[in-house]
């Protein structure tokens, strides 16, 4: 049977348009994967070398041209080496189906981890027992990860207790948190040499500041002298919370109010095959 020419046209048309859209989403999981590591400062780099590229091609300019030519014909084997790491790691997340389970199990991660935090903060809290933990949020913080102990391991309050407790292997330097999974402890934050910092704030405090001035990472301090809970995060230290404080904090800034989303692409979809029927 011979098929319809208005519905051969409905068919490629539409075969094209989700052609399109693989391509979209390949790209969209793509900035997703380099959010918030050094990638994306590599990668704003490239889009400026495509820039020049195209501007010197457009203007004649020769000699630029062929640079920018040479530049990006061998920079491919140096972004497989720049960024052998995220591309292991992304990787993981698709042979895990990271990349498909994401939205829907997000809001229960964050809320094991918001109660794992709350678990350990009142148990160390109410003990004088000192902790730094330090989430990562949208910037990458793998430069301090790696200057700890490697540890991968799922974030649960009585980890976090025990890694704390005084005079053990891994109770100095930092925790942090990177996609709810304990990355490193005993980890080094940079100490801030701000003079507004209470003389009475120890080595601890200086160190959430000093990493809340140069990313934008939600850290956790608890005080061993007074039991005192603090965090800072984007410059700003916020002392002296309480638990219904903090919670409120950490579920505002762990889960944020999502838009409501439109299935845009079944939309589309949905219209092509419709106005196929219509003559």
């Amino acid at each position: 049977m011979l098929l319809n020419p208005s519905n051969w046209f409905t068919w490629t048309a539409a075969a094209r348009l989700l052609d399109i859209l693989v391509i979209w989403f390949v790209i969209y999981e793509l900035i997703m994967l380099l959010r918030g590591t050094r990638a994306v400062t590599l990668f704003r780099g490239i889009l400026v070398i495509i820039i020049i590229k195209i501007a010197s091609w457009y203007l004649g300019l020769e000699t630029v041209s062929w640079v920018m030519d040479q530049i990006i014909n061998w920079g491919v084997i140096a972004l497989v080496i720049i960024f052998q790491p995220e591309i292991r790691q992304g990787l993981e997340r698709l042979g895990r189906g990271s990349f498909i389970q994401r939205g829907r199990t997000a809001h229960d991660d964050e809320e094991k981890l918001i109660d794992a935090l709350d678990r350990a903060i009142q148990y160390m809290s109410k003990r004088r027992i000192g902790a730094l933990i330090s989430i990562q949020m949208e910037t990458g913080l793998e430069e301090y990860i790696e200057t700890g102990i490697d540890l991968d391991a799922d974030v649960t309050g009585e980890l976090l207790i025990n890694i704390f407790i005084p005079n053990t292997p891994l109770h100095d330097g930092a925790v942090i948190i990177k996609d709810n999974r304990i990355a490193s402890a005993t980890a080094y934050l940079p100490l801030s040499d701000s003079n507004l910092i209470p003389k009475e704030l120890g080595t601890r405090h200086r160190a959430a500041v000093g990493i809340s001035e140069v990313t934008d990472a939600l850290t956790i301090v608890v005080s061993e002298e007074t039991g005192e809970v603090m965090f800072t995060r984007n410059n700003e230290m916020m002392r002296n919370l309480t638990q219904e404080d903090y919670l409120n904090y950490l579920r505002k800034q762990l889960i944020p109010a999502e838009p409501e989303r439109h299935n845009w692409f079944l939309d589309i979809v949905n219209r092509i095959f419709r106005g196929g029927g219509h003559k």
